[in-house]
């Protein structure tokens, strides 16, 4: 086997470029996923039928389809619709409704998990149902759903690399380009992969600190 690394580093900056705008991708998509998958959690342990049937229909949608069909829904089927979104919007918009759907399964089961007793409690101290969600139950599903959350946010942050077929220059894209140019696919691949386990490392490292911080907070 020849593997020959000098032949790629001279892009080492386009690397860069394409690993920025995965994180950039990866950042604005798990922070609108979450807030969706917020919203969607308490509108599925919600008292209205309506908004639970809206969340359920959500999820149905969005976890039961592939990520790269919703891209291309998004993509390429809307202008058929009037709508023409930037390659860069579609591919937020879609990472963002995906990852959305899989965190209002996760943090509904976050709040289910917590005994109901809790809130019955709350209440018969005088919180609303709001204020007993925010400084009750909602403290705690959050140590519940930071594992499974993480998992999700890795999940989201690799299927990133699906935006390349909507043109987006991000990482994956990057190191396709790049191929053409150099003809050393290994490297290149082996490239990609180290900076994808680099961004990842990150994110569970502060997880990793987040967790410990939510215990410290609890024993003291």
């Amino acid at each position: 086997m020849n593997l020959d690394y000098s032949t790629v580093m001279p892009f080492l900056p386009a690397f860069i470029d394409g690993a920025w705008m995965t994180v950039k991708l990866s950042i604005l998509s798990l922070v609108i996923g979450l807030l969706l998958g917020i919203a969607g959690g308490l509108c599925k342990v919600s008292e209205s039928k309506l908004l639970r049937n809206i969340a359920f229909a959500y999820t149905w949608i969005f976890r039961g389809t592939p990520l790269l069909v919703q891209l291309f829904i998004l993509y390429f089927g809307l202008p058929q619709l009037g709508i023409q979104l930037e390659p860069f919007e579609a591919g937020i918009l879609g990472l963002a409704l995906n990852t959305g759907a899989y965190c209002t399964e996760l943090v509904r089961s976050g709040i289910q998990a917590i005994d109901k007793g809790q809130m019955e409690a709350a209440r018969s101290l005088g919180m609303s149902k709001s204020i007993s969600m925010i400084r009750i139950i909602g403290p705690q599903a959050s140590k519940i759903m930071i594992p499974p959350l993480v998992n999700q946010f890795i999940t989201t942050i690799k299927n990133s690399s699906m935006v390349s077929l909507i043109t987006i220059a991000e990482l994956f894209r990057t190191g396709e380009t790049i191929i053409t140019t150099t003809f050393r696919s290994f490297e290149v691949y082996t490239i990609i992969g180290f900076i994808y386990l680099v961004i990842n490392s990150l994110l569970m490292a502060v997880a990793h600190r987040l967790e410990k911080g939510l215990s410290a907070h609890d024993r003291i």
